[in-house]
């Protein structure tokens, strides 16, 4: 593209795009992506520590979902499943069903995470006859208007949409919520059990609920990781009232957390689950997933699509699949994810703005403070975040007050790469402090 034309179209994004779509950070203009890196329109290089928000798991461009693209357009590119049906959309479900946790080897395809929740909740209620979703504080979910019922990351995501009141809410399990002295994995499963005996007995009947739905790692809410106990805890709650367990994998799924999914790491197995962004390696494509039996329940008409599933998509997925598997990516995750941390917390041990290390493989929250006053630090993350990209390393933020730095590189990282990008965020993390030291 023309140089000028390209600078003009990027000066005149706030007339072309909605606010709610153009106003995100940090607007980074790039004309390529390739492993680990994006390319600026000016030539620059920048390390993504972002992989597309948790999509490009297997890296940006890979060659063999690049090929499996090409070779699915030569053939296919749209695919009413249905109306007909296809080699990819089926193989697909094979091979996924090789991998999800437990019995859940059924899919619904869809488009975007959001619709795969859409589909989850819409499951849950068909089969169980039930109104009402019980979801936890802090989770997202989505921005459609049954996701955003359950979604209580931010509330203004929720501001003048008015989504179904048919849900009600728990408390997410924070650790560093725990009061003194006692154990996270004691202590959260014995609050949970009290939590829902009050929500039961005050609010709604457990016999009236159809679902929990949960991010089994806090995703946009601020990268939380609960505790095991309290995730069985959660599961044992639904089984002892027919209640079915959703687990948003959105987020967390495809070797993100060094395993296939997080159920995986938890050790729990969902009624359904949701999954989608590392799926296909940037294209589209989602599912909504559960055991055949529960399925079969779901019928002709409940639910539907145009677009869910289609032929190049599935054929990348197929490709993406391959890849995290004889690269062997999921541990790479785990022990890439591992190195991180403890570079993190020697950073955490150097910079007082650091309050908090957490994370799952390559699922990495680093929580920012005043050192004053311990208070969470939405507009230090943002300084942060600005001076690592001047210097050609991007990272993206979440947490209720913007207070979180996330750090989820494609799944192909190195450890040469954790160290360039950590010392940028050292550099950033000296410059803001010293900003703050002189006001």
């Amino acid at each position: 593209m023309n140089g000028e034309n390209w600078s003009h179209l990027v000066g005149n994004i706030s007339n072309l795009l909605a606010p709610s779509m153009a106003k995100d950070h940090p607007n980074l203009p790039v004309i390529k992506a390739e492993g680990c890196y994006y390319y600026g329109v000016n030539g620059k290089e920048y390390l993504d520590f972002t992989s597309g928000i948790a999509v490009e798991n297997v890296g940006h461009r890979h060659p063999k979902v690049v090929q499996a693209i090409k070779d699915s357009a030569d053939h296919l590119v749209h695919g009413p499943s249905g109306v007909i049906i296809y080699e990819s959309i089926l193989r697909l479900a094979e091979e996924l069903g090789k991998i999800t946790p437990g019995n859940l080897d059924c899919f619904f395809f869809a488009n975007s995470g959001t619709e795969a929740i859409e589909g989850a909740i819409k499951l849950a209620k068909y089969v169980t006859r039930r109104p009402y979703v019980v979801s936890f504080t802090g989770c997202f979910h989505g921005r459609s208007m049954g996701a955003l019922s359950v979604s209580t990351s931010k509330s203004k995501y929720r501001k003048f949409q008015q989504p179904s009141w048919l849900t009600y809410q728990l408390p997410y399990a924070n650790e560093q919520d725990c009061p003194f002295g006692e154990n996270p994995e004691e202590y959260f499963p014995r609050k949970l059990e009290k939590d829902a005996e009050t929500l039961f007995k005050h609010q709604v009947d457990p016999e009236e609920v159809a679902c929990m739905i949960i991010e089994p790692v806090l995703g946009e809410g601020g990268y939380i990781i609960p505790p095991i106990k309290w995730m069985k805890k959660i599961r044992e709650i639904c089984d002892r009232h027919g209640i079915l367990l959703i687990f948003d994998e959105v987020q967390t799924g495809f070797g993100r957390t060094g395993e296939w999914f997080a159920a995986q790491a938890f050790d729990v197995v969902p009624d359904i689950m949701a999954i989608a962004k590392g799926i296909a390696a940037g294209l589209p494509l989602s599912a909504t997933v559960a055991s055949k039996e529960l399925m079969e329940k779901w019928p002709l008409g409940a639910h539907g699509t145009t677009f869910g599933g289609n032929p190049i998509a599935c054929s990348a997925a197929l490709a993406s699949l391959e890849v995290l598997k004889t690269e062997n990516l999921l541990e790479n995750a785990k022990q890439m994810g591992e190195y991180a941390l403890k570079k993190l917390q020697d950073l955490k041990a150097k910079h007082p703005a650091i309050g908090s290390v957490r994370g799952l493989g390559l699922m990495i929250g680093i929580g920012i403070i005043d050192p004053q006053t311990g208070k969470p630090d939405g507009n230090a993350v943002m300084d942060i975040l600005n001076s690592s990209l001047d210097k050609g390393v991007l990272f993206y933020l979440c947490g209720n007050s913007g207070e979180v730095i996330r750090m989820i590189p494609p799944l192909i990282v190195t450890k040469e790469q954790i160290d360039q990008g950590l010392k940028v965020l050292d550099e950033a993390l000296t410059e803001q402090e010293a900003v703050v030291s002189k006001i």
